[in-house]
């Protein structure tokens, strides 16, 4: 088994298909796409294949250490994750082909419309734990 990040994004991939922002979905719309959601998530759980999932907040700040006594560096001239990063699953399947028909189906979750979004997902393979027993 390999696991596998499905990194969703705000912005910064390729347009979707259904490229109309959440914002402008009637709340049905809304409910069906987290309902969709839900269903793959609920299938992989039955399959084997799911670890984990999460929604992001749009709130977010970059903190880095700046020497005692000094205040942390909050942003900068750089995209930000919070307007980025929309949230992500981990799953744990057989082999890449299976991960990617899985990107594939979350792909196609609704958007405005009902109609599949088409939306580009990272897929991202996990590399070996750096401590023994964490995986």
């Amino acid at each position: 088994m390999a696991k596998y990040l499905l990194l969703k994004h705000y912005r910064g991939a390729p347009a979707a298909v259904n490229d109309v922002p959440m914002e402008q979905w009637t709340p049905e719309e809304i409910s069906a796409h987290v309902q969709y959601m839900r269903d793959f998530a609920a299938r992989l759980v039955a399959s084997g294949e799911f670890v984990e999932e999460r929604a992001l907040a749009p709130e977010g700040t970059f903190v880095r250490y700046d020497g005692e006594s000094r205040s942390p560096v909050t942003d900068g001239p750089f995209a930000e994750t919070k307007d980025l990063i929309a949230g992500w699953m981990i799953i744990d399947v057989d082999d890449y082909d299976r991960a990617l028909e899985l990107a594939a189906e979350l792909s196609a979750a609704p958007g405005k419309g009902g109609r599949p979004i088409h939306e580009w997902l990272e897929l991202r393979p996990f590399l070996s734990p750096l401590l023994p027993g964490t995986e």
